[in-house]
């Protein structure tokens, strides 16, 4: 791939490194100081790429926010694995790489793998994006790279942006420990029961939601899991990004009185407060849950009783039971 070149018309030239697939930046000099203060931009050869599979983060809005190393290793793969190439084409085009976009998405992976294992296998280097972000977080890309380890191919990866991280990052909530949870289910009775599984995560939550869903699923975290500190991330990186702040109860009652926002959405909750000692919760348990009971259903009440003491919810379930045998 020696000589493709990415023409972006820029100030720094990358050259491939010999025989590591990696490439070296060289500064060209400008003719006086003045010129130093205009935007220093890069004009990229593609990359020597070893034999395998390449997993490139790309932007999850903004095309700035590209790194050198994905644009070089993009233009050196021999084909770009994409979810969409519709999608991804826009950020070829961009960076005028021409290498063929080919569409590998949860409804053709299990015919198509078979296939690019063979190439691989015979020496080809590919390049597997998502639309946006880092591949393998809510993608299809898993189980090729699964298959590829397992048959001892080369798997490399060329980190980047990611939705997870920048809402994280900008959430302001505590990024110590954290659980990725993806989309909630869709159904409600399905989305309370998820919650309540993860009322018990000792760290963060970051979950993906749609935005018609969002106002729904705002409601219910407020339900069970109470009072807890929250942003809603939407549109990141890109012309309109906003990150909304504050409780649950809040941002949910918001919510519930817009219209449903635009564009995607990651949702970060704080983690639970420490609170009572499960000896001190469980001491009054009864009280908690014939109080729920009384203003919820059994499984709310569960679930609210649950995430407030920390208790296991199977052992908060047995009681409510035990308390409904009694009535």
């Amino acid at each position: 791939m020696e000589g493709r070149t990415i023409n972006t018309s820029m100030a720094i030239l990358c050259r491939p490194a010999e025989g590591n697939g990696s490439f070296r930046v060289s500064h060209q000099e400008f003719p006086d100081r003045s010129a130093r203060r205009a935007p220093i931009l890069p004009r990229l050869e593609a990359a020597t790429l070893a034999a395998g599979l390449h997993i490139v983060a790309t932007p999850i809005g903004n095309l700035g926010d590209v790194t050198l190393r994905a644009l070089a290793t993009l233009a050196g793969a021999d084909v770009i694995l994409a979810e969409d190439t519709r999608v991804t084409k826009r950020l070829t085009e961009r960076y005028a790489i021409a290498t063929p976009l080919e569409a590998y998405h949860e409804h053709n992976a299990e015919r198509l793998r078979p296939a690019l294992l063979a190439r691989l296998r015979q020496g080809a280097r590919m390049a597997l994006v998502s639309d946006a972000g880092t591949p393998l977080v809510s993608d299809p890309g898993f189980k090729l790279v699964e298959a590829a380890l397992a048959e001892g191919i080369l798997v490399s990866g060329a980190p980047g942006p990611s939705s997870v991280l920048a809402a994280l990052a900008l959430a302001g909530l505590p990024t110590d420990r954290f659980f990725f949870e993806g989309f909630l289910p869709h159904k409600q009775a399905a989305r309370r029961a998820r919650l309540g599984a993860l009322a018990q995560v000792p760290g963060t939550l970051v979950l993906f939601e749609s935005p018609r869903r969002l106002a729904g699923m705002l409601s219910d975290a407020a339900l069970l899991l109470g009072e807890r500190r929250a942003a809603v991330a939407r549109e990141l990186t890109k012309l309109f990004e906003e990150v909304r702040r504050g409780s649950l109860p809040e941002l949910a009652g918001a919510y519930a009185q817009e219209e449903a926002p635009k564009g995607e959405v990651v949702v970060v909750i704080g983690p639970p407060d420490a609170g009572a000692a499960p000896a001190e919760a469980a001491e009054g348990l009864e009280e908690r849950l014939e109080a729920a009971l009384a203003d919820h259903s059994l499984k709310e009440a569960v679930a609210r009783v649950a995430a407030d003491t920390g208790l296991p919810r199977r052992e908060v379930y047995a009681r409510a039971l035990a308390l409904k045998r009694r009535e």
